[in-house]
């Protein structure tokens, strides 16, 4: 290995901790100030915690598509979507059955197709432009609206009220509160900025396009705080903040950071996206759809569905692998 990729190999791990440090403490201080507000904890764990755990894909994508690294920002929120479902809800199913008992989460999980399916009809032209961008950030408007309705109407016997005040990080003072969250900012851009900046250098090392490094290494990374969260929830049978994890990571992760590069630097998809990755991405959503909203109430998603979660995420790396080659 030449000294130029051990710098970027060592500044993309140190990037992938710094990423994840500031992102928890960004979420703690974000979190206490709003609870110093008088904000309810359903309507911080769905609104302000979701957002906080996709915010280094947020601004992984926003860098990545300032510097004209469009593949990057596009394969790191499609990637991060299929590494939610695929490794993330594999590996928990694995560890334990994971059921799906709240109403909330049974009512995102059509939303989360939805949301999906729009960003695929607004791409097929293989265009990302202003107008993509300004549909998909109404439709992330219109998502928080609707959860923060759905906070303030959820009964406090909704299994997930109850998991998320139990796992909400301690308040703390408004003036502690505000020096996190403003640490945790500064802190998420500058690992973002290395983080894009090793990945490129990696990338353009082994002669492989953008798009590859976001739909793995990049996306990978940004997915290791939901792969924490979720492990942790379903250990302690908190099973329905293991699956909201990742459904309000997909959710942002489809309106908010695939938004990004059609806002900062709108221009043409690579035809990749549309024929190879979003039919994945479909896929593994519709996956969870039936897994989550199947015949019995509560739903629940066991060891064998987590298998071939799994493997089917194996199989998109391997498909991956053989395009990288051919």
């Amino acid at each position: 290995m030449t000294n130029e990729l051990w710098i970027d190999c060592a500044a993309l791990v140190t990037g992938f901790i710094l990423l994840i440090y500031f992102a928890d403490r960004f979420v703690v201080g974000a979190a206490s100030i709003a609870r110093n507000l008088g904000v309810s904890s359903l309507v911080i764990g769905l609104t302000i915690v979701g957002f906080g755990t996709s915010a280094p894909e947020i601004l992984v994508s926003s860098f990545a598509a300032w510097q004209g690294n469009t593949g990057l920002a596009v394969g790191n929120a499609l990637g991060s979507n299929i590494a939610n479902i695929g490794l993330i809800l594999g590996c928990t199913a694995l560890i334990a059955p994971v059921a799906v008992h709240s109403g909330t989460l049974r009512r995102e999980i059509p939303l989360l197709m939805l949301a999906c399916l729009v960003a695929f009809a607004l791409s097929y032209n293989l265009q990302l432009e202003l107008l993509e961008g300004g549909v998909l950030l109404a439709g992330l408007v219109s998502f928080l609206i609707w959860l923060v309705w759905q906070a303030r109407r959820a009964s406090g016997s909704d299994p997930l009220a109850q998991e998320v005040e139990s796992e909400l990080p301690p308040a703390l003072g408004l003036g502690k509160a505000w020096f996190w969250f403003l640490l945790g900012l500064m802190g998420l851009v500058g690992s973002s900025r290395l983080l894009v900046w090793s990945s490129v250098g990696i990338a353009h090392h082994f002669g492989i396009s953008d798009l590859i490094i976001g739909l793995t290494i990049v996306a990978l990374g940004t997915s290791l705080p939901e792969l924490a969260a979720s492990i942790a929830s379903v250990l302690k049978k908190e099973d329905d903040l293991a699956i909201g994890n990742i459904i309000g990571s997909n959710m942002f992760n489809m309106l908010a950071v695939y938004a990004m590069p059609a806002l900062i630097h709108p221009g043409k998809l690579q035809p990749q996206v549309i024929f190879r990755d979003f039919p994945w991405m479909l896929g593994f959503t519709l996956a969870l759809f039936i897994l989550g909203l199947g015949r019995s109430n509560p739903s629940k998603i066991g060891r064998f569905g987590g298998f071939l979660l799994l493997l089917g995420f194996a199989a998109y790396q391997f498909n991956l692998y053989l395009d990288i080659h051919s």
